[in-house]
């Protein structure tokens, strides 16, 4: 949900029973997002997984590197790179091939042959259904690990200045947007006057030229952004006819085609509909362009539902129409509100008609976004844990704070709206009117003054005195003009309910402004459900932990004559790769106890690996040893221990220990 707080109507029986939906709404939509249940879903793609896997140390070279992923992701030619130890290319250098079957979403790189052993090191980026570029890397190990010079970017794919610009366009596109179909609504729906109305023309035009050009640096940027970080790429032609051939660029493009109907319909709206002065001939404009301008919003409204979030995931044919309503929604409420304040401190014709009807439209608005809020955020939250332990999850918390905020304000602001009278412009439109003559006189004697030497110079012979005369009397008409403005504009400044709800909506305009930057942020943000599977499954980007030695004992009891004691384990130096294993067994005295058979065996349960066989060699009484241990990849790794005793006491305990 995105927007500021509505007004409540003049009557003091509907001011609470508003005030209870709304509190009842938010109510709603903190719940629901709290308490939804889960269920797959995901926007930005995650990697799941990878062969080899993160830290693994495989025996012989592998002929190509596989990655998986959570959803479906556009590649490149360099979107999958293997470097060996000395940073060198190990793969072959041609674009991924997809591996993809069914739902698993795979890619994979062939490797060159007879690669030496080593650390290698697998840089991967992508562009992930929703738009939004992704990243990461990890290592793996050929017979060994080994030291590696690779040193990657610590520049996060989309980031850099790129990013911020782009970043900055992105608010820049909702501010337009929300100026152009929230101010156009106002107009038509609560003030129809409004056409007429320069300062709002003004704002209509203004939020359409953010929003145009906002777009347009967008698409010149979205190759930039996606992959080089340089200025300087977002001409070149090669990667803008790429970008053209995502969803994102033709999002981008289809909204540049649907803002050239946008501007005929602001043509239309502040021409047109704004001369038409026969009432049945303006009902029929209006039905026309609230039609027209409805569909041309709506599909404005699409071309973000059709790339990002709602794009992408579970149930899309549901979650991108009510992206939609929830982009329009937000729309009609913010830039109402945006209308509302040029409107009371630019124009002094508004009157409480058309706020009151701004009420009714603010009150929808907050049912329709309490309504989307919540599916929207079950679908990118979902659990307690993805919303207090992800960002995306505290960024939409410091979103429903800002709301509350902003009922708050309301509350004031409803309190003004119900004392709001015309008294104080119909005052003044008639103080204006019945003053006309004197003002026009006043007017002249100012004018005559004002001129000074100037008007005493005499005229040429032929130059005739009706030729002077127009031209005096539409300077006097246009003092007229100046001071009847005047004169309302201070008349209605006095008063009193006019002024308080002036200050109660520019507060109310400026948490929407912190909002609406809130609101961009988390387009941008990975979803807390998202961000939660891949934290559970992904075994890549993450460095392999830190390794130490690893040192486990285990009491047994085979359940024969001298079948207690205790098993003691040494790994050495306990990470990924090969490994040192020491094992000794004490009796129930203390001293080493020799037994017939001692087997062991490693196992991974979180990844299915194992059970991986040990077979160690007796070194001396009580003690026995295995050098080489591979250990493919860090984990909770389970240490199996079978004991026998005599030819029929046996027993096998086990214990978990981390290792890497």
């Amino acid at each position: 949900m995105s927007a500021t707080a509505p007004y409540a109507g003049p009557s003091p029986i509907r001011r609470p029973v508003a005030a209870a939906a709304l509190l009842a709404a938010l109510v709603s939509l903190v719940f629901g997002l709290l308490l939804a249940g889960a269920g797959p879903a995901s926007a930005h793609a995650a990697l799941t997984g990878s062969d080899p896997q993160d830290g693994a140390v495989v025996d012989t070279a592998p002929k190509e590197v596989t990655l998986s992923f959570s959803e479906a992701i556009a590649v490149g030619d360099d979107s999958i790179r293997v470097l060996d130890p000395s940073g060198k290319r190990a793969d072959t250098e041609a674009e991924p091939r997809d591996l993809s079957e069914g739902s698993t979403v795979r890619y994979g790189v062939a490797l060159h042959s007879g690669l030496p052993d080593g650390t290698y090191t697998v840089a991967w980026q992508a562009i992930s259904a929703d738009s939004h570029p992704i990243s990461g890397a990890f290592t793996f190990s050929i017979g060994a690990p080994s030291e590696t010079t690779v040193a990657l970017s610590s520049q996060e794919v989309g980031g850099g200045p790129v990013g911020v610009v782009y970043d900055i366009a992105r608010y820049a596109a909702y501010g337009g947007f929300v100026l152009l179909v929230g101010g156009s609504a106002f107009v038509l729906i609560c003030w129809r006057g409004g056409a007429s109305a320069l300062p709002m023309q003004r704002l209509v035009v203004r939020g359409w030229l953010t929003l145009t050009a906002a777009t347009l640096v967008m698409l010149l940027l979205r190759n930039p952004y996606t992959g080089s970080g340089k200025f300087a790429d977002a001409f070149d032609l090669a990667g803008l006819q790429s970008v053209l051939d995502t969803k994102p660029g033709a999002a981008l493009v289809s909204r540049l085609l649907l803002l050239g109907a946008a501007a005929l319909f602001i043509a239309v709206l502040f021409g047109t509909y704004a001369r038409r002065e026969d009432e049945q001939e303006r009902k029929d404009l209006t039905f026309g362009l609230a039609v027209g301008g409805g569909v041309v919003a709506a599909g404005i409204a699409a071309t973000w539902a059709m790339s990002e979030h709602s794009s992408t995931g579970i149930q899309t044919s549901i979650a991108m129409p009510v992206d939609v309503a929830h982009l329009l929604a937000v729309a009609a409420w913010l830039g109402g509100l945006a209308a509302l304040l040029v409107a009371l401190y630019r124009t002094p014709d508004i009157g409480s008609a058309s706020v009151r009807r701004f009420s009714a439209v603010a009150f929808g608005s907050v049912v329709v976004l309490a309504a989307t809020g919540i599916y929207q955020s079950w679908r990118q939250v979902g659990s307690w844990s993805a919303l207090t332990g992800t960002r995306y999850g505290q960024l939409l918390i410091i979103k429903v704070a800002l709301i509350a905020v902003l009922l708050a304000v309301a509350w004031f602001s409803r309190r003004w709206t119900g004392r709001l009278t015309d008294a104080s412009v119909a005052s003044a439109g008639a103080e204006g009117t019945s003053s006309g003559a004197g003002d026009a006189s006043s007017g002249a004697e100012e004018e005559d003054a004002a001129a000074g030497p100037e008007d005493t110079t005499p005229t040429a012979p032929d130059e005739a005195s009706d030729d002077v005369a127009p031209e005096r009397a539409a300077q006097l008409a246009r003092q007229r003009a100046v001071l009847t403005a005047t004169k309302k504009k201070r008349i209605r400044d006095a008063d009193p309910e006019r002024s308080g709800l002036r200050r109660s909506v520019l507060a109310e305009a400026a948490v929407a402004v912190v909002l609406l930057a809130v609101t961009t942020m988390l387009t941008s943000t990975e979803p807390g459900r998202t961000e939660e599977e891949a934290a559970g499954g992904a075994t890549a980007a993450t460095a392999p932990a830190s390794a130490g030695p690893v040192n486990l004992s285990m009491p047994f009891d085979t359940g024969g004559q001298n079948g207690k004691g205790t098993v003691r384990i040494d790994i050495d130096p306990g990470r990924t790769g090969s490994n040192d294993l020491h094992v000794w067994i004490d009796g129930s005295d203390g001293e080493p106890m020799d037994v017939p058979e001692l087997k062991l065996a490693l196992t991974l349960e979180s990844k299915d690996i194992g059970p991986l066989p040990v077979v160690p060699d007796r070194l001396a009484e009580g003690h026995w040893t295995a050098s080489g241990v591979q250990i493919p990849m860090a984990g909770d790794w389970k240490f199996d221990v079978t004991v026998r005793t005599s030819d029929i006491d046996q027993v096998t305990i086990d214990k978990n220990a981390k290792i890497g």
